[in-house]
C-alpha cells in the first residue's frame, strides 16, 4: 500500500492498562472489596480458586500460586533438585529470569540460539547442547507462540533430563491443541501487569501434570513448612497474595475474547503490511498464538523506533542485549558472533501496540507510520 504523511495526530502507548480496567471496574472493584471484607489476605478460597481454575484453563493437573513469573522458574527448579554442578539448556533470548534461575539455584545455563522465524529455542541446534552434566531444558514460548514442544520432549526424553516449559508470556497458547505448560514437569507463568492475563502487581504460577511435584513447589513456596512451623526442607517465601488471585479471577474469565482481540489486530497489521519492507512476525500453523508481543523486524530498528516515537506511538524493544552476551555472564566465554540469530534479533526487533482495546484507526495510524519510515 502506498505510505501515507503521519504526524502526531493521536496517542497509541504500547499498552494501556486504564481501558482494560474500565471495561472491567464494577467486577475488580468488586473483587477487591470482597477480599478486604474477609481479611483473608494470604492464601485462602480467592487463591485456592485461581489455582484450580488456571489448572483447568491450561489442561493441567495441578496449578500452585507464586510471588513471581520468576519465583516460578526458581520453584520448580528447586523442586527437582537441579543445583550446583549441573547444567540447564535454555534459548540466548529471552527476558532475563529464564537465566538468572538457573545461576540462582547454583547451576550454569548453557544458551541455544533461536530461530529466526519464531524466535523461540531452534531445537534442532538442542540436542548437540546437551552434555553428561544437563539436568533440564527450559523452553521459552516467546512472545506468546509456543515452541515446538514435541520435538523439545522428544530430546528430553531420549536423554533422559528434565523438561521446564517457560511459559510466561504464553498462557493459552497452544501446540497442535496442547496448552502451554502442559506438557514439561513444570510450566512456568507469570502475572506482570503487563501480560495478557495480568495482575495489579507481580504473581505467578507453576503448572505441573505430577501431584508430587506440584506438593514439592508447595512445600517450598512456604518455607518447607508442612506442618506450619515444622520444615522438612529450607524452603522460600513466595505466596500468591489473595488479592491479585481475585483480580486474575475476574480477568481469567476474559482472557480467551482479549486473546481473540490481539490475533484480529495482528491480522490487520498483517494486511497492512503486507508488500511493505518490513518483516511481518511468523505464525506457525501448529500453534494458537496469543500475540502477548506482536514484532516486526527492520535493518534501522532504533531509527525506526525513534520516528514512530515522535508520532506519539509506543514500543518496546524485546530484548536489547541477548542472554550469552549479558556482562553478569561474561565468565561463561561467550562473544559476540557466538550465536547470531539472537544477536541479530536483538539488534532489528521492534514490538508494537497489540493490546485488544486497540481501534481499528489506533492500528492504522501505527502501520501508516511504519510504513512511512520504511518507503524512505
Amino acid at each position: 500500500m502506498p505510505a501515507m504523511s503521519t504526524k502526531a495526530a493521536m496517542t497509541v502507548p504500547l499498552l494501556d492498562l486504564k481501558a482494560q480496567y474500565a471495561d472491567l471496574k464494577a467486577d475488580l472493584d468488586g473483587a477487591v472489596h470482597r477480599v478486604l471484607e474477609s481479611c483473608r489476605f494470604i492464601g485462602g478460597p480467592e487463591v485456592s480458586g485461581l489455582e484450580e481454575e488456571v489448572a483447568r484453563y491450561s489442561n493441567c493437573a495441578h496449578a500452585v500460586g507464586c510471588a513471581s513469573g520468576t519465583d516460578a522458574l526458581l520453584l520448580a527448579l528447586r523442586a527437582l533438585g537441579i543445583g550446583s554442578g549441573d547444567e540447564v539448556v535454555t534459548t540466548a533470548y529471552s527476558f532475563f529470569a529464564t537465566a538468572g534461575a538457573v545461576v540462582n539455584v547454583g547451576a550454569r545455563p548453557v544458551f541455544v540460539d533461536i530461530d529466526p522465524r519464531t524466535y523461540n529455542l531452534d531445537v534442532h541446534r538442542l540436542e548437540s547442547a546437551l552434555t553428561p552434566r544437563t539436568k533440564a531444558v527450559i523452553v521459552v514460548h516467546l512472545y506468546g507462540q509456543c515452541c515446538d514442544l514435541p520435538a523439545v520432549k522428544a530430546v528430553c526424553d531420549k536423554r533422559q533430563v528434565h523438561l521446564i516449559e517457560d511459559a510466561a508470556q504464553a498462557i493459552g497458547a497452544e501446540w497442535e491443541g496442547t496448552r502451554a505448560g502442559s506438557v514439561g514437569e513444570f510450566g512456568c507463568f507469570s502475572f506482570f501487569p503487563s501480560k495478557n492475563l495480568g495482575a495489579a502487581g507481580d504473581g505467578g504460577m507453576v503448572t505441573s501434570q505430577d501431584a508430587a511435584l506440584a506438593e514439592r513447589v508447595r512445600l517450598l513456596r512456604e518455607h518447607g513448612a508442612k506442618p506450619k512451623y515444622h520444615h522438612s526442607v529450607v524452603g522460600t517465601n513466595s505466596r500468591l497474595d489473595a488479592l491479585q488471585a481475585a483480580i486474575l479471577r475476574v480477568k481469567l474469565r476474559h482472557l480467551d475474547r482479549w486473546s481473540e482481540g490481539r490475533a484480529r489486530n495482528a491480522a490487520l497489521y498483517d494486511r497492512l503490511f503486507e508488500g511493505a519492507r518490513v518483516a511481518r512476525p511468523w505464525h506457525d500453523p501448529r500453534t494458537r498464538h496469543i500475540y502477548n508481543q506482536y514484532v516486526i523486524r527492520v535493518p534501522q530498528r532504533d531509527a525506526l523506533r525513534q520516528h514512530l516515537t515522535e508520532r506519539g506511538i509506543g514500543t518496546e524493544v524485546y530484548y536489547p542485549v541477548p542472554l550469552h552476551l549479558q556482562q553478569c555472564f561474561a565468565s561463561l566465554g561467550y562473544t559476540p558472533g557466538s550465536l547470531p540469530e539472537s544477536e541479530a534479533a536483538a539488534r532489528e526487533t521492534l514490538a508494537l501496540p497489540i493490546y485488544p482495546e486497540l481501534t481499528e484507526e489506533q492500528i492504522r495510524y501505527v502501520a501508516n507510520a511504519v510504513i512511512e519510515f520504511t518507503a524512505a
